[in-house]
This record gives C-alpha cells, structure tokens and sequence, in this order.
C-alpha cells in the first residue's frame, strides 16, 4: 500500500507549523504550503485541464502544474518533480511570488493555501501529459487566456486567476 501524501502546514507567514495527510488537510481547509507552475513558449503559456479523477476542480483548466512540496522538500524541488511527473517538462523554474487563498468545492472540500508561483520557459512545444493527471491541454496567448476568465470563468481553477498576477509572462 502507497504512503498518503504529506502537506506541510505553515502560518499566514508561510512558516512551516507542521504537516498532515494532503486529504485531510482539504476537508479541515488547514492552511498548507503549495505551488502553482506557469510554463511558457514564445509568448504562449501551456494550460493544463486537469483529471476527471482529480478529487477537486476535476476537468477543470489551470496553469501547467500544480502541487505541494512534500514535507522537507524545497518548493522549486517539488514544482521540478511534479511538472516532470504531470507534464513530462524537465526545466528550470524560478520563483517570482506567492499570495494566500482560500476556496470551498461543491464536494466539501476546501482549498487554504499559500501559493507559491514558479514559472520557467520550454524551447519546444514537445510534451508528454500523464493521462492520469491531465485530461487535455493547451497553448494560449495573455489576451485569450483573460478573454476566456472573464467570459467563462467556471471552466478554470479558483486559484488561476490570482496566480496569473504574479506569473511573469515570458513574452
């Protein structure tokens, strides 16, 4: 049997106060350390729709990758590791922010997070999406992704609209 996975628990500092099973730490909504990875080619950012598996946001779009460190993993470890595993990427990331939120799912789950945003840039278009946490994806441009949040902002994560104004768009 598979170890549960493992959140670390921080304050509304980001400083680490413990860790939980990732599970449970959505159905308290106890704040824990996460990140969201932001992909770019030539101007274009790569989306991700997530799983129909996916215990929360199922089939929804979000950046390339998201995640949390696991306890005692460094966040642009983790994020390197997770995009390697979702997406197939094996590049540099850097950080360039995080923000706090907070969402409640229709199945009871809730999203409190601090978010750190990573963003790094791919030389080709070539990637190789795990079918077991990627539904679909997709190369957009700034003004489209912002025309489709404003237009039908139910088919993305609640999370993507505030980790956008942090991510640095490799233009």
């Amino acid at each position: 049997m598979a170890a549960t996975e493992q959140v670390i628990l921080v304050d509304e500092n980001d400083h680490p106060i413990g860790t939980t099973e990732k599970l449970h730490a959505h159905q308290e909504g106890l704040c824990h350390r996460a990140f969201s990875v932001f992909v770019f080619h030539k101007g274009l950012l790569l989306l991700q729709q997530r799983a129909k598996e996916k215990y929360h946001s199922p089939q929804l779009w979000t950046n390339t990758c998201c995640s949390h460190p696991r306890p005692g993993e460094e966040v642009i470890t983790a994020g390197q590791r997770r995009l390697k595993e979702e997406m197939g990427i094996d590049i540099p990331l850097q950080t360039v922010g995080y923000f706090h939120y907070i969402a409640h799912f229709n199945n009871g789950l809730i999203e409190n997070e601090i978010d750190h945003v990573l963003v790094g840039t791919i030389a080709h278009q070539n990637i190789y999406p795990n079918p077991l946490e990627v539904q679909n994806h997709r190369w957009v441009t700034r003004t489209a992704l912002e025309k489709e949040l404003a237009h039908t902002p139910e088919h993305f994560t609640p999370w993507l609209k505030q980790a956008l104004n942090y991510a640095i768009w490799e233009e």
